[in-house]
């Protein structure tokens, strides 16, 4: 007996989507994402405006984007993501389209329906792709964990302290 072939799906198909629909693409197998709700897009809103600030006073280098903003983590056409906050440092990744290749940090807010993807598809393909730092934020269980794979550490931290960011010395954010 054969066993069942799964369609594997690229990059064209997710720009074929049917207009505002949403989906991202991990190793050919496309995961509709479902609309955020008002506190996700408070904790994107506040978070961006962290770093960017931080940044901005620090004349930092690194360019900062939220959701949706197109991440392709590899050469190839099956692997196509948006993270909820990407930060870039090099800018010959950035191009019209998005960013070609990791970028040095990505956060990606945990809701109900993406809890598995956040903390364990995305987690391995992150770390495969050559990012530098992984934050999960956590707006149920109020905890961020932050992967470090330059340090190959993983911490965690509660909501309302302040929380250093491993790839920029001196930035601590804080999540209320």
């Amino acid at each position: 007996m054969d066993a069942l072939k799964e369609e594997t799906y690229t990059i064209d198909d997710i720009y074929a989507l049917p207009e505002g629909e949403r989906a991202e693409l991990i190793d050919g197998k496309i995961y509709y994402m479902a609309p955020p709700n008002t506190r996700h897009q408070r904790l994107v809103s506040e978070l961006h405006y962290q770093i960017k600030d931080f940044i901005k006073r620090n004349n930092g280098e690194c360019e900062i984007f939220p959701s949706p903003f197109a991440v392709f983590l590899n050469e190839n056409d099956k692997n196509y993501v948006e993270p909820d906050i990407s930060v870039i440092c090099d800018k010959n990744k950035i191009t019209d389209k998005g960013c070609n290749g990791a970028p040095d940090w990505v956060i990606e807010i945990v809701s109900p329906s993406s809890k598995q993807m956040d903390y364990y598809k995305k987690l391995f393909k992150y770390r495969t792709a050559g990012v530098r730092e992984y934050w999960v934020v956590d707006p149920e269980r109020e905890l961020v964990t932050i992967y470090n794979f330059e340090k190959d550490s993983m911490e965690e931290y509660s909501f309302g302290i302040d929380i250093p960011a491993g790839i920029y010395e001196g930035v601590l954010l804080k999540i209320e």
